[in-house]
Order: structure tokens, then C-alpha cells, then sequence
């Protein structure tokens, strides 16, 4: 139960506000047709995250620090450079949700968005790692409300079934919300976010079986929570053909309200996209901090006062303040949330390239992939990078 934490972390911040809405848009327009996809993403997911905890575990070292040291410094720079850009669209959307939700009850944005920041603020400055921990899975936890609803959708099994017999192989708007859930599932931060949280958390070698199965918990729960929006949104917004997409999170609320009424729909819906939001939000721009550091090599741990790591906390600070103010300004799209994770899919082969040839080459000799595993691990990165690719391409043009 000690080892529990960065795999359940990292996934719950997985199911974001970019991801819960790439459900319910997915949902909402192709009814039950992507959900056999939100399974198969499990295994996958799982795949890839495992590699993190690997690294993790028996070196020490977060993804950007031991990049820099393997590949040099160049590539560190490259590879910090897309988690720049991961960061910074995956703000935009936990921020835009915190301000959707805020919305929905009548709060100014400016308020709503004020107090998430400096909620953030107060948990990462004044805690030490395990207590950020903490606080991340009892936000996180707020996302089970998605599940319980579900249970209550109006689900039709003959269109659950249909559904799931049927590929539309020949729509590209399809094809796009493959790209987009893809790159809900598989972001890059959570590699760095989940290498370096193993590092600081100081697990260690006796401790990797049980850090997998963190890992594998939290694989199993991200998905199972975009599967009860999935459905949820399918049940109550889909109408049988292609609908016209959704475009902001009050219209996505309105999922819930036709058989659980507006107040309590709303208020399990505004529960949802806030754990949702701020579990991401501490993930993301810790992330992002952690990469950083390990790349230019300033202090970089939570295990640090802030006056002994001044900029780990500096740009974790800039990162949190950034997104609230970009948010403030911008206008709440769904569509932004869906663009932003057709990105993170496009940079699949770069981030999954990285973290299989660390795999290969700078593991200890008796943990690096080899044999059989190598292959099967090939297989599903390049499989799933190039789906990503090809869905965003298509969608785009």
C-alpha cells in the first residue's frame, strides 16, 4: 500500500478535463462505436507506463535527466521542449474546465479560476511529496461520479451492440477522435510526471512488483472512467446518426440532466470535471517542473523547501499562474480540448521513441527489454503512434 501512488496519480490526472470532454464528444457524435477502442487502450496504456516505473525504479533517475545523460543534452532539449508544449495545452484545458464548471453555478471565471490556482499554489509549496500525493488520488477519486451516473444512463443494448460490430473505417471525423482518445490515453508528461515521482518517491528495487500493479490499478480505472462518459454521453446525446459536435462543458453537463435533473446533474458533473482538473492540474505542471530540472540541472524534488529549490517551485508557479490567466481571457471550447489531445498524439513517436531506447540502453542488463517483450513493446508503439498519426492527419486535412 506504500508503493501505491504514482501510477494511481498519474492516471487519474490521465482522465483530464481534455480527456473526460474527448469522451463525451465521442460519445455525443459517434454513439458506442470508440468504445472498444477506450478497452483496448488499457493493455496499452499499461505498456507504456510500465516502461516508466522500470526506469524509474532501477535508475534513479527521472525521463529528462537520464535522456540527458544517455543521449545528451541536445535531445534532453528536444524532449523537454514537447513536454513544454504538452504542458501548456493541457493546462488550457483543466483551467477552461475549472471555468466551464464555475459558469455552470453563476461563478465569474476570474473567481473560479483565482481560487483553483491558489489552491494549487498552497498544496505544492507548503507539502512534501507524499502529501501532494495524497491530495492528488482525493481529487482524483471525484472522477468515480462519471462511473456511478453511467450506471443510471439509459443505455440501449442493441446500440451498444451495433456499436461496438461497427467501424465507420471510412469517416475522417472518425478517424480524428481516434487521434484525439489516443492522445487522451497517452500523454507526454504522464511519462516524465510518473519516471520522476518513482525517483522522488525513493522506490526501490524490491518494491517494482507492486509499483506495476499501481500501475496496472490506475490503467484499468482511467479507462473505466472514460468508458462511463462514453457511454453516458452516447446514452443521453446521441441520436442515432452523426451529430453536430459539442462546443462548450455546459453542454456537455447537460448529459446528466435528463434523468438525474439539473441541480444534481450539474453538481455530479461539476464534482467529476473538478477532480478531474485539479489531479491534472498538480500532475501536469509538476511534470513539467521535474523535466526541466532535470534537464538543466537545478533542484528539482518536493522533498525540498522552496527556498532550497527556488526554481522548481518557480516554474511550477508560472505554469499554474500562466494557465489561469490564458483562461481568463480565452473562450471555453470543447473543441480545444479534443485539438489539444489530437496533439499529444502527433508527438507520440517522439516521446515513445525516447522512452524505448532508454528501455533498451540505459537499464541495468538483467531489466532491459529484450527477447519476445522487445517486440511485443515495438509492436504496440508503433502501432499505436502511427494510428494517432494518421487519425490527426486525417481529421486535420
Amino acid at each position: 500500500m506504500a508503493v501505491l501512488g504514482p501510477g494511481l496519480v498519474v492516471m487519474l490526472a490521465d482522465t483530464d478535463v481534455g480527456s473526460v470532454l474527448t469522451a463525451a464528444q465521442s460519445g455525443a457524435q459517434w454513439g458506442y462505436q470508440l468504445l472498444s477502442l477506450q478497452l483496448l487502450l488499457i493493455p496499452i496504456l499499461y505498456v507504456v507506463q510500465e516502461l516508466t516505473v522500470r526506469l524509474g525504479i532501477f535508475t534513479g533517475k527521472g525521463h529528462g535527466e537520464l535522456i540527458r545523460e544517455t543521449f545528451g543534452p541536445a535531445w534532453a532539449w528536444v524532449s523537454v521542449a514537447g513536454l513544454a508544449v504538452a504542458t501548456i495545452g493541457a493546462l488550457l484545458t483543466e483551467f477552461s474546465g475549472v471555468a466551464g464548471v464555475g459558469e455552470l453555478f453563476g461563478v465569474p471565471r476570474i473567481w473560479s479560476l483565482a481560487l483553483a490556482a491558489a489552491f494549487l499554489l498552497i498544496v505544492v509549496w507548503t507539502g512534501s511529496y507524499r502529501r501532494v500525493e495524497r491530495v492528488a488520488i482525493a481529487l482524483g477519486l471525484f472522477e468515480l461520479v462519471f462511473v456511478w451516473v453511467a450506471l443510471k444512463a439509459p443505455v440501449q443494448m442493441h446500440q451498444l451492440a451495433a456499436g461496438l460490430s461497427h467501424v465507420p473505417v471510412h469517416e475522417t471525423g472518425f478517424w480524428y477522435l481516434v487521434a484525439a482518445n489516443i492522445g487522451a490515453v497517452i500523454m507526454p508528461w504522464m511519462v516524465f510526471y510518473q519516471q520522476s515521482a518513482v525517483a522522488d518517491k525513493g522506490l526501490q528495487p524490491e518494491q517494482y512488483i507492486a509499483a506495476r500493479w499501481d500501475t496496472a490499478l490506475g490503467a484499468i480505472l482511467t479507462q473505466v472512467v472514460m468508458a462511463a462518459v462514453l457511454l453516458l454521453t452516447a446514452a443521453t446525446l446521441w441520436s442515432g446518426h452523426l451529430s453536430p459536435p459539442l462546443n462548450t462543458v455546459g453542454q456537455v453537463a447537460q448529459a446528466l440532466t435528463p434523468f438525474l435533473g439539473v441541480g444534481l446533474g450539474h453538481t455530479l458533473f461539476g464534482l467529476g470535471i473538478l477532480g478531474a482538473a485539479m489531479v491534472a492540474a498538480i500532475v501536469v505542471t509538476l511534470a513539467a517542473a521535474w523535466g526541466f530540472g532535470e534537464v538543466t540541472g537545478y533542484k528539482h524534488s518536493l522533498e525540498y523547501h522552496p527556498f532550497e529549490a527556488p526554481w522548481f517551485y518557480i516554474v511550477f508557479t508560472i505554469g499554474v499562474v500562466g494557465g489561469a490567466l490564458i483562461v481568463a481571457l480565452a473562450p471555453d471550447l470543447v473543441a480545444l480540448s479534443v485539438g489539444v489531445e489530437v496533439m499529444n498524439a502527433l508527438m507520440l513517436p517522439v516521446v515513445l521513441g525516447f522512452l524505448v531506447a532508454l528501455a533498451v540502453k540505459a537499464l541495468p542488463s538483467e531489466h532491459r527489454l529484450r527477447g519476445a517483450y522487445l517486440w511485443i513493446v515495438l509492436g504496440v508503439v508503433t502501432l499505436t503512434s502511427a494510428l494517432g498519426v494518421y487519425g490527426g492527419l486525417s481529421g486535420a486535412f
